[in-house]
C-alpha cells in the first residue's frame, strides 16, 4: 500500500506530531463559573486517547463577558486556571498528545441559553445574562439586545485579557494556543462590515477592520513561548452579501503571517443569521487551498470532513496541510485509529489498549512509551 499522507509527520515551530489529523475546540456548556469540571477530564481524557496529532480545548473566553453562555469555560483568573490545571495535569499522565487551548471572545453572540435549552439570548436583566459587547451596536437578532460598542478602554482590556490567557496557557504547560477569529464572535465581528460600522480608525477600510484582530495576535504571540505555536481559526467567508469575503482572507492571512501566526485553521460562516452556506463534504477546503497560495504556513482544512479517503485526498493533494476533526470524532472516538487501518498508517496508542489490535491490522498501533506505567 502506498505511504499515506494523511500519516506523514509535521513540525509546527518547536511541536512535532506524528500525522495530520487535529481535534478542532468543540464547546461542551458545561463549566460552572468558567471552570472546568469532571465532565471535561472525561471528554477530553477520552479524546486524548484516539491517536490524532493534536488536541484543542474548546473556545474559552478570556473574560467572563466574552463567554457564549453561562456555562462556557473561561482562564480569567485562578480559580479557573487551577480548576484547567488539574484536568490538564491528569489527561497528561496517561496521553503525550501536544495539547492547546482556543481563547475567545464571543462578543454581540454572547449571553445565551445552553444549546440544549434553546440556545436563545439572554437578556442582561437575567440573572445568568449580562450585557454583551461588540464593535458596534448591531444585533445578531434584531429581536435581542443591542450590544454596546466597546470604547477604547474595553478594547485594551479585552486584549489585555487575551496576553493574560496566554499568560496562563503557558503556565498551564499547554503546547499551543489558538486566537478564534471565526464563526461571528468578536474578533471576526471587527473584520466584517456586516458588524464593524466604527468611524475610528478600527473602522472602515480593510487595514483599519484588520487592525485590532492583528494587535490581539501580536500580544498573544508576545506572551505565549516563542517556540511554542500559535494558531488563528478564520472565517473565510460570511456566505453573505456585502460581508466579509475571501479575497479579505487572503489579504489577512498575509498580515497573520507577517505577525508571527505558525498555522491558519480556515472554518467560515458563523456571522449573520440568513447566511446561504453550501453545505457539502469538504465546503471549506477551497478557501484552505486559496490560502495556501498566498502563505507559506500550515493550513488546516475542516468542515464536514468525515471519510477516510477523503481526508487523505485533502492532504494529498496539497489542498491542506492537515484536517481538523469535531463532530465526526465525536462519533467515532477511534476515527484516526480506523482511518489508520483503511489507509495503511500508524498511530501512538497507550500500552493498556495495543492488545485490542486485529490480526488483519496488525502494525498500525504503536505503543506511546512516552507515559510511564511502571508505577502500575
Amino acid at each position: 500500500m502506498p505511504r499515506s499522507a494523511l500519516f506523514e509527520p509535521i513540525k509546527i515551530r518547536s511541536l512535532s506530531l506524528n500525522n495530520r489529523i487535529a481535534i478542532a475546540p468543540m464547546c461542551q456548556y458545561s463549566a460552572v463559573d468558567g471552570c472546568m469540571n469532571d465532565w471535561h477530564l472525561v471528554h477530553l481524557g477520552g479524546l486524548s486517547l484516539s491517536g490524532a496529532a493534536m488536541l484543542t480545548i474548546e473556545a474559552t473566553a478570556v473574560v467572563p463577558e466574552g463567554r457564549i453562555t453561562y456555562a462556557d469555560l473561561g482562564l480569567w483568573n485562578d480559580r479557573t486556571y487551577s480548576s484547567m490545571s488539574l484536568v490538564v495535569e491528569s489527561i497528561r499522565r496517561w496521553s503525550s498528545m501536544p495539547i492547546g487551548i482556543q481563547l475567545s471572545h464571543a462578543g454581540r453572540k454572547g449571553s445565551t441559553e445552553v444549546p440544549w435549552k434553546g440556545g436563545r439570548q439572554l437578556p442582561p436583566t437575567d440573572g445568568l445574562g449580562w450585557q454583551t459587547l461588540a464593535p458596534s451596536r448591531i444585533p445578531y437578532r434584531q429581536e435581542m439586545v443591542a450590544p454596546l460598542p466597546l470604547d477604547r478602554q474595553q478594547m485594551k482590556n479585552v486584549r489585555d485579557g487575551f496576553a493574560a490567557a496566554a499568560i496562563r496557557a503557558a503556565r498551564l504547560g499547554l503546547d499551543f494556543v489558538q486566537i478564534d477569529v471565526a464563526h461571528g464572535y468578536l474578533l471576526h465581528q471587527f473584520l466584517s462590515p456586516l458588524t464593524n460600522r466604527r468611524d475610528d480608525e478600527y473602522g472602515g477600510s480593510l487595514n483599519n477592520r484588520m487592525r485590532y484582530p492583528l494587535e490581539v495576535l501580536d500580544v498573544v504571540r508576545s506572551a505565549f513561548p516563542a517556540q511554542k505555536p500559535v494558531s488563528v481559526r478564520l472565517s473565510a467567508t460570511d456566505w453573505f452579501e456585502g460581508g466579509w469575503q475571501e479575497e479579505q482572507s487572503l489579504a489577512f492571512a498575509y498580515e497573520l503571517q507577517k505577525r508571527g501566526c505558525d498555522v491558519i485553521d480556515v472554518s467560515s460562516g458563523g456571522l449573520h443569521p440568513d447566511q446561504k452556506m453550501a453545505l457539502e463534504p469538504s465546503y471549506p477546503v477551497p478557501f484552505a487551498r486559496a490560502l495556501k497560495s498566498v502563505v507559506q504556513i500550515p493550513i488546516v482544512a475542516v468542515g464536514l470532513i468525515t471519510d477516510f479517503d477523503q481526508a487523505e485526498a485533502i492532504i494529498g493533494t496539497g489542498d491542506a496541510d492537515m484536517i481538523a476533526l469535531a463532530r465526526a470524532i465525536l462519533f467515532d472516538p477511534r476515527w484516526p485509529w480506523h482511518a489508520a487501518a483503511h489507509l495503511g498508517g500508524k498511530v501512538r496508542a497507550p500500552l493498556q489498549y495495543l492488545r485490542s489490535e486485529p490480526i488483519r491490522f496488525r502494525g498500525i498501533l504503536e505503543p506511546d512509551f512516552r507515559i510511564d506505567v511502571s508505577s502500575l
